[in-house]
């Protein structure tokens, strides 16, 4: 049924909305992933409902509400629409066509800004634009097919940025995502939906949400979910209303007795929370995950700015269609800008398993992580939340949201963490934008992937930040297991790594450094920065050395992941990770930054490494995930059979014992859902 005026308490709201209406159009392709047992067994508690609109509203800028116009009137802006639509089709859909080598025409490289002026990050590489290309790279077929990623998770086709909402239910992950239907660029932002067994293997699923009321007309933004105890599921998401306001929304599934999830509800009083006074109708977005205050009431935290703070602002309610704003903020941190993207959640500093949101107590840190729409990076600190004042407080001032700590180094963005309660695990999403150029984006038809889902738990050992490693589910793609035993790296060598088809890998890595040398020398190394570095291909005496993959023979192209050891004037040695993408392409409408940080190694540890490469994405993680970057890499030579993998020590004084394991890795089933007419 529709959903009209009043609304249930939303404690019974999912017994309510069981009544079937038409089924909704669904994708119709072969799949074999499943066993028709299973597919069989959850479609019988599938809703037959379709997706149902809410009724009109007196901000619904519907036609029937305007004012009569005079026929020319109309025939004027008619004819305006239509020639503003062509441009923009022209813009965004015309593809150069490919000429007789299989190069496709060049087209203009310089992105242009999207997303910025609706009050959002900016969603284009915009770091092109600084630069002199007139032309994009003349790209082939092939290559840009090369570029589409095996086993990350990405939609068949055009735009993808944030994940949304991530959740376990009745056997079943969901993933919504920020996605735009009609183009490889932002816009048109509708969620998403797909489902998984495992996290690795998906079936897409219809749009779960699409911007059709006025207070999400230009936009169905990032969201969060919260279960409730009685198993309840509360989706809040940010809307953005026909005049550009960011407001609160509240949706819900028709039926969750339906493992799939298909069909929601829009609440019909929404919005149910706004920009409250003092703080702009633009900087008021991201709801995260609720949790339970000391009083029995939910707690919800929403990103914000007062004029270059980053703010978290903490509502309550008791049945999440009615909020109170508490009078402090949560944290605030001066400089920092507009908090995006904002998640809060606890850590366990005694247990190895992740907690639900709401666990609080002895043994129990609180990580709180904020995208910075100044600079586009996420950043998290550690710290002690007081739930009776309401105030999070970092372990370390100096390590606080937005100046300390990083979730990745690397092209990374918009994350966002869930208790998975099937494996009792954190689990954590990211969005890769591409950093190519749109205009390429446009030519093979989509942009952005998400991360390999990693688990998150705290770092015993150094007591000062988490650990980030990929969900040992996806573990199960590894085929071929090729092995290198104490391989010796005088100062100086390359060794080619013998593992077939590298552009599918999963390496682990380990260097044993003479430490005596280290110790002994008088070198400093003072001031030492990945990304002013000069790359791999500047040298210590204590570094640069790991491994080059997506290389090409002649190392014309290449993308190092290294370790580099710096001692300071104290005599002190500290490590970076570091991934430079200087040399990763010849093609000139690429962003090639040198990422990466430093990273602790305790006494007695190895330094040790584990990259995930799949085609155009390589996922690095030291020191069992300690420090984490993420590269995008879109070369034009070191593709299929020509990609190659090495090791590397350039360092000038000392030599290096490694010892790899490279499996090759299958590509993951991602594919539309089969539906079964009959079933439905």
């Amino acid at each position: 049924m529709i959903l009209r005026e009043q609304a249930a308490p939303l404690g019974n709201v999912h017994c309510c909305l069981n009544t079937p209406n038409s089924s909704p159009s669904l994708h119709q392709h072969s799949s074999n992933f499943l066993s028709s047992t299973t597919m069989n067994a959850d479609l019988e508690h599938a809703t037959s409902t379709s997706y149902s609109p809410l009724p009109d509203s007196d901000h619904n800028p519907s036609s029937e509400r305007r004012r009569p116009i005079t026929l020319l009137s109309g025939i004027f802006i008619s004819m305006l629409l239509f020639s503003s639509l062509i441009a923009l089709i022209l813009n965004q859909h015309i593809q150069p066509e490919p000429d007789d080598s299989g190069n496709r025409n060049s087209s203009p490289a310089r992105p242009i800004s999207r997303g910025v002026s609706q009050g959002v990050s900016e969603k284009s590489n915009i770091q092109l634009s600084s630069s002199d290309l007139k032309e994009i790279y003349p790209w082939t077929n092939a290559m840009l097919s090369w570029q589409r990623t095996g086993f990350h998770f990405q939609p068949p086709k055009n735009w993808m940025n944030d994940p949304n909402g991530p959740l376990y239910h009745m056997g079943w992950y969901h993933l919504f995502y920020q996605y735009n239907p009609d183009a490889a660029v932002w816009g048109n932002i509708t969620w998403g939906h797909a489902i998984s067994k495992d996290l690795i293997n998906w079936y897409h699923l219809p749009f779960a949400m699409i911007p059709d009321q006025w207070y999400d007309i230009n936009g169905v933004w990032t969201g969060s979910a919260t279960i409730l105890p009685d198993g309840t599921i509360i989706m809040l998401y940010t809307g953005d209303t026909d005049e550009e306001v960011q407001v609160q929304n509240l949706a819900y599934p028709v039926n969750l007795s339906d493992p799939f999830l298909l069909d929601w509800i829009k609440y019909p009083g929404n919005p149910v929370m706004v920009p409250p006074p003092g703080i702009g109708t633009k900087d008021f977005r991201d709801p995260t995950t609720a949790w339970l205050g000391p009083n029995g009431k939910w707690r919800v935290a929403i990103g914000s700015k007062v004029n270059k703070t980053g703010i978290t602002l903490v509502y309550e309610t008791t049945n999440f269609t009615s909020y109170e704003l508490l009078e402090e903020v949560m944290h605030a941190v001066p400089g920092t800008g507009m908090w995006e993207c904002v998640d809060f959640y606890p850590v366990s500093t005694t247990e190895s398993n992740g907690l639900d949101t709401s666990v609080n107590g002895p043994g129990i840190k609180h990580v709180l992580k904020s995208s910075l729409d100044d600079d586009k990076h996420d950043y998290y600190a550690l710290g002690t939340y007081d739930p009776i004042s309401n105030k999070w407080t970092p372990d370390d001032p100096d390590l606080d949201v937005g100046i300390g700590l990083r979730v990745d180094y690397g092209k990374y963005y918009a994350s966002k963490t869930f208790f998975d309660q099937n494996t009792q695990r954190r689990l954590l999403w990211g969005w890769i934008a591409e950093t190519d150029s749109e205009a390429a984006d446009i030519l093979k038809g989509w942009s952005s992937v998400q991360t390999i889902p990693r688990e998150v738990v705290f770092d015993k050992k150094t007591g000062t930040n988490i650990l980030q490693l990929p969900i040992k589910e996806v573990e199960k793609l590894r085929s071929k297991s090729t092995v290198y035993r104490k391989v010796i790296l005088e100062p100086g060598s390359l060794v080619p790594l013998d593992v077939g088809l590298a552009t599918q890998l999963d390496i682990l890595a380990t260097f044993e450094v003479d430490k005596q040398s280290v110790e002994a020398s008088v070198e400093a190394d003072v001031g030492y920065n990945c990304t002013t570095s000069g790359g791999s291909s500047s040298r210590g005496a204590f570094g640069p050395f790991g491994l080059v993959v997506l290389a090409d023979e002649s190392l014309t192209e290449q993308t190092p992941i290294y370790f580099y050891i710096a001692k300071g004037a104290d005599g002190v040695a500290n490590t970076y990770f570091c991934a430079d993408q200087s040399k990763s392409t010849t093609a000139q409408d690429v962003t090639k930054l040198i990422y990466g940080s430093s990273v602790p190694v305790l006494h007695g540890e190895s330094f040790s490494m584990r990259l995930l490469v799949d085609h155009s994405i390589v996922e690095s993680f030291a020191q069992g995930g300690r420090t984490v970057i993420t590269s995008r890499v879109y070369p034009t030579k070191a593709i299929y059979s020509a990609a190659k993998v090495f090791l590397f020590n350039n360092a000038t004084g000392v030599t290096i014992t490694a010892n790899v394991n490279v499996w090759n890795m299958d590509s993951a089933h991602i594919d539309y859902f089969t539906f079964l007419n009959s079933e439905r």
